[in-house]
């Protein structure tokens, strides 16, 4: 497959070996079986590989069904309105607030405008852009669509838990407290430990539509589940 050729197709359950070693791609299951194709970048040890997933390059057929299914599971949350976390889970909390049948969703930024205020930031980063400095921002004019609501709080992937732990922490500058958190893709379980030590709460509140393993090269040169 071409770089360009993946997060594009939906295939029918059970289309592709999910217990075999991966060479190119790891198919990750819906929860109805169905399974979308995803890259394997090697990290930088050599040994070490994860699947990824960009969201805002996925077939509109492919978005839909993330947001169709984590929608669904954010649901019982009842939630009221939902956050997205910048850049790629900005798509996903769209078009997921578009299923809960909201009209409207808030979008956070990294980009500051002359009317935001210090107090209602914190500092960001990421696993995809270690070395950026960024500082994640709430409109201060989006407050009094936040304060008092239940909260759905939505980033496309959730890997080593800095960036969702950013916007908890940015949400309680804001006096809120989600009520859960959804993204399309938990990548390993890195991501568990650090949202625990913040409170033991919040693993239990985070929603994925799949969860992806961390994969370690075997002898053939095949990646299997570490």
């Amino acid at each position: 497959m071409q770089p360009h050729d993946f997060w594009q197709e939906i295939y029918p359950p059970k289309s592709f070996d999910i217990q075999a070693g991966y060479r190119d791609f790891f198919p990750a299951s819906l929860g109805d079986g169905r399974q979308i194709l995803l890259p394997i970048r090697q990290l930088a040890d050599g040994k070490h590989a994860l699947a990824s997933l960009i969201v805002n390059q996925a077939s509109f057929a492919v978005e839909d069904a993330l947001a169709t299914e984590l929608a669904a599971k954010l649901a019982p949350y009842e939630p009221e309105v939902v956050a997205g976390l910048p850049t790629l889970g900005l798509t996903l909390a769209s078009a997921v607030a578009r299923k809960l049948g909201h009209s409207r969703y808030v979008p956070l930024g990294t980009s500051k405008k002359f009317w935001y205020v210090d107090d209602l930031s914190v500092p960001l980063s990421s696993i995809t852009t270690p070395d950026q400095k960024k500082r994640l921002y709430v409109d201060p004019r989006m407050l009094p669509l936040l304060e008092g609501k239940r909260v759905a709080l939505i980033d496309d992937v959730i890997s080593s838990g800095t960036s969702i732990l950013a916007g908890l922490t940015l949400m309680e500058a804001c006096g809120i407290e989600p009520v859960a958190i959804g993204a399309a893709m938990l990548q390993t379980e890195r991501w568990h430990q650090p949202l625990a030590d913040r409170a033991p709460h919040w693993p239990e509140r985070v929603v994925g539509v799949f969860q992806t393993p961390l994969l370690q090269r075997g002898e053939d040169d095949s990646w299997r589940a570490a």
